[in-house]
């Protein structure tokens, strides 16, 4: 699998298979994609950081709050503007060991029977079937 922004400029190849892929409807998720619901591909952080010199120059750096006094550091080129990830920093500034890539930028993907997070908050209807959760489960990387 590889990751790629729109515009080709950020182009990366991930090194081991996703830890975990899921929709999630939370309002977040819903305003950085600009749809119903954002895909979350959680892989290790050691995939993508550090990152080469080239990514470093080419990838723009958005933070904002999150829940619990966390930090989150989303990842955008510079050039097309996409959201190519995001990585939650702890209240005393450490990072996490996972980062979330955007689904839409993961070529390759196995989109069929993913599970959806924050259905609460959904907006569209969920597919029969798959699993859900009201909220974000228990232990989520």
């Amino acid at each position: 699998m590889k990751v790629s922004c729109q515009c080709g400029t950020i182009t990366f190849p991930l090194r081991s298979p996703p830890l975990s892929v899921y929709h999630c409807h939370c309002t977040q998720c819903r305003k950085q994609s600009s749809s119903a619901f954002g895909t979350s591909v959680i892989v290790p952080a050691s995939d993508v950081f550090p990152l080469s010199p080239f990514l470093s120059s080419n990838l723009g750096i958005w933070t904002r709050p999150a829940n619990e006094g966390r930090t989150m550091d989303c990842y955008f080129c510079k050039t097309c503007g996409v959201r190519v990830m995001h990585r939650l920093r702890e209240p005393d500034g450490r990072e996490r060991d996972v980062v979330s890539l955007k689904g839409g930028c993961v070529e390759g993907l196995e989109w069929k029977g993913l599970p959806h997070i924050w259905t609460k908050s959904a907006v569209v209807e969920i597919p029969e079937g798959v699993r859900t959760w009201e909220m974000a489960p228990e232990g989520l990387p």
